[in-house]
């Protein structure tokens, strides 16, 4: 054994320099002190892989909420690269950098996808009326959108720094920690993002129930009987749920270091970590915004705030050439307009999210 050379694994093994094998060293000496599922990886590699493939097919022929379709995409991409590191694992779980490829793409992935879900809420805030709501519907991504790029970025630094310590045979613990932060933090802004979803939800049923459908925006009246609308809902609340519990699982998986008990569980990883995200991406291919929005484009008007000087509602629609028309007056007589409505608070649906 002496004559083995052995790289140093995180924790107590940083002061020892070898080189392992299935054949040559006990597979407790490995980082993840078992040896990855060749089957279980490769089956969420080609998932993610398929749904990587969707959303690209799917932002390519909708052209609609590019925000959303690039931080899902984003996320995915992440995910491949991660579950093919737990393969590279599979062949030799003594490998540094299959270690740090999965820990540190799989740890990260989940923020863009969280991102993805942000950007979506004002969007449903506007199809019910923004009047249900605390704070304008455009408010919601300036509000969490930087609150994930800060956990984001704490993720990504925590993990370049555990990388590098690693390599150079030293305690990642430095890193681990600002993972963890950035972790903690995530977990943070999707309970408060949850909060407000379901303070917004029951505002909308108690103002339902007092004012029946004047209570909603009637523009998207026909958007909210949509099956596929009614599907996205039910999508949203799940893939939120599942991107939510993977991460207080991963705050206490890496909360107890390189060397605790959680990050050693392959079976703990494989349902609260790769089941609950290939859930949430699955269910977003399936109920993708483009698809069950797709008649808030079509609806035949837009509806404007009251106006401040005369009092009295405008209504508008889009034209043949997707100029806006207005419609006014008792009989409706129509009036081509260039641009779109004025009001900063037109509550209409964008093309791009």
């Amino acid at each position: 054994m002496e004559a083995l050379t052995l790289l140093a694994r995180a924790g107590h093994h940083n002061n020892r320099i070898v080189t392992c094998t299935l054949s040559t060293c006990p597979i407790q000496d490995s980082y993840f002190n078992y040896r990855p599922s060749l089957a279980v990886n490769s089956m969420f590699l080609a998932l993610f892989a398929l749904s990587l493939s969707c959303f690209v097919l799917q932002v390519t022929l909708s052209r609609r909420y590019i925000g959303f379709s690039v931080a899902v995409i984003s996320g995915c991409i992440l995910e491949v690269l991660g579950y093919s590191g737990r393969i590279m694992s599979y062949y030799n779980p003594f490998n540094q950098n299959g270690f740090l490829m999965q820990i540190v793409c799989l740890t990260i992935a989940p923020s863009f996808l969280a991102a993805g879900l942000y950007l979506t809420l004002s969007r449903i805030v506007t199809t019910f009326g923004s009047e249900n709501s605390r704070i304008k519907p455009l408010s919601y991504p300036r509000i969490f959108i930087p609150c994930d790029v800060i956990s984001l970025l704490l993720q990504a630094a925590g993990g370049g720094i555990a990388s590098v310590a690693s390599h150079q045979n030293k305690s990642p613990n430095l890193g681990d920690h600002i993972m963890v932060a950035g972790l903690a933090f995530q977990v943070c802004t999707l309970l408060v993002f949850i909060i407000f979803s379901a303070d917004f939800a029951m505002r909308t049923l108690r103002r339902m129930a007092t004012m029946g459908q004047e209570a909603l925006d009637p523009t998207h009246a026909k958007l909210r009987a949509s099956k596929l609308f009614r599907g996205f809902l039910v999508a949203l609340v799940l893939s939120t749920l599942c991107i939510f519990t993977r991460s207080v699982y991963r705050v206490a998986e890496l909360g107890e270091g390189w060397e605790g008990a959680l990050i050693k569980n392959q079976n703990l990883f494989i349902g609260l970590e790769g089941v609950m995200v290939i859930v949430a991406v699955l269910l977003l291919n399936v109920f993708h915004p483009g698809l069950c929005f797709r008649e808030g484009y079509e609806m035949p008007a837009v509806r404007e705030t009251q106006g401040k000087s005369t009092g009295k509602r405008r209504w508008w629609k889009k034209g043949p050439k997707n100029e806006i028309v207005e419609l006014t007056g008792p009989k409706n007589e129509i009036v081509e307009l260039r641009g779109s409505p004025t009001g900063e608070d037109t509550p209409r649906i964008s093309d791009v999210a």
